[in-house]
């Protein structure tokens, strides 16, 4: 099966400084993929050139088998590409409701001149939409309580959530998700991490993920890719990652990988307990 993103021989450079070099990797339909990593190897770097925020000095990046580098992230939204962000990137003014029906605005069909005179047809999108997210969106996050609420009076978790839900408002084919469980609790944790399984069984979005919970990366992935000062260090199963004695180096700083088994299982133990 053709690989629903292609990732190829990426490198991106910050003046003298190397954040990528020559990165590549492939996304398979339905699955979810996580790249990991320790801090500074370049994973959200990878995130901001595949969403287009990034332009790489060289490689490209296909998805669905089209070729979009040069893309501006608004086209690469439209073609099905959502994400969310390490720092939560909401509108705190505004309503749950209204922060998740802008993920929609890269699909409406609406002009200038028919949203100024707020045309029947605006109407009827704008009905459409409303039910949609309230029906299925908010429904399945669970956020039907506080959709009226302003997001900056929201606790951190529910903040994720909402910004989880304004990426599935964008009707994406695939979903970047940028530490998704940083700074939760372990109850908000167990519920991101069921949302994520959700999303890819019920509503068959393939899932990119960026996380520094092993335990959750190993439970969850299909496929880890990993990272380390900007080049990608190992790629494959989870279980022959945790094995990889370079990926144990750059965790740990040694070739000792019963350290890193130890570690592995205790991130499971506390999910468990």
């Amino acid at each position: 099966m053709a690989p629903l993103l292609e990732v190829h021989g990426l490198t991106l450079a910050f003046g003298g400084v190397k954040a990528l070099n020559d990165v590549a990797f492939s996304v398979a339909p339905g699955s979810i993929t996580s790249v990991i990593g320790p801090n500074g190897a370049g994973k959200t770097s990878v995130f901001n050139t595949i969403s287009g925020f990034y332009k790489p000095a060289t490689g490209y990046i296909r998805f669905e088998g089209q070729d979009i580098t040069r893309l501006a992230p608004p086209r690469r939204a439209a073609r099905g590409l959502a994400r969310t962000f390490q720092n939560i990137a909401l509108f705190r003014g505004l309503t749950v409701l209204d922060n998740i029906k802008l993920g929609r605005h890269c699909h409406l069909k609406t002009g200038p001149l028919g949203a100024l005179f707020y045309s029947p047809a605006v109407r009827r999108e704008e009905e459409a939409l409303r039910t949609e997210i309230e029906e299925r969106i908010i429904d399945f996050l669970e956020i039907d309580h506080i959709r009226k609420a302003p997001v900056g009076a929201l606790s951190y978790g529910l903040q994720k959530r909402v910004e989880l839900a304004r990426a599935l408002a964008m009707k994406p084919k695939l979903l970047l998700l940028d530490e998704p469980v940083a700074g939760m609790n372990r109850e908000e944790t167990e519920d991101m991490a069921r949302f994520i399984l959700e999303v890819r069984r019920d509503w068959g979005v393939t899932v990119l993920m960026v996380e520094h919970d092993m335990g959750m990366v190993m439970d969850l992935s299909d496929h880890v890719v990993v990272l380390n000062f900007g080049q990608v260090i190992a790629r494959g199963l989870p279980q022959e990652v945790q094995r990889n004695p370079e990926v144990v180096k750059a965790y740990l700083g040694s070739g000792n990988v019963a350290q890193l088994r130890e570690r592995f299982q205790r991130y499971r133990r506390k999910e468990v307990a």
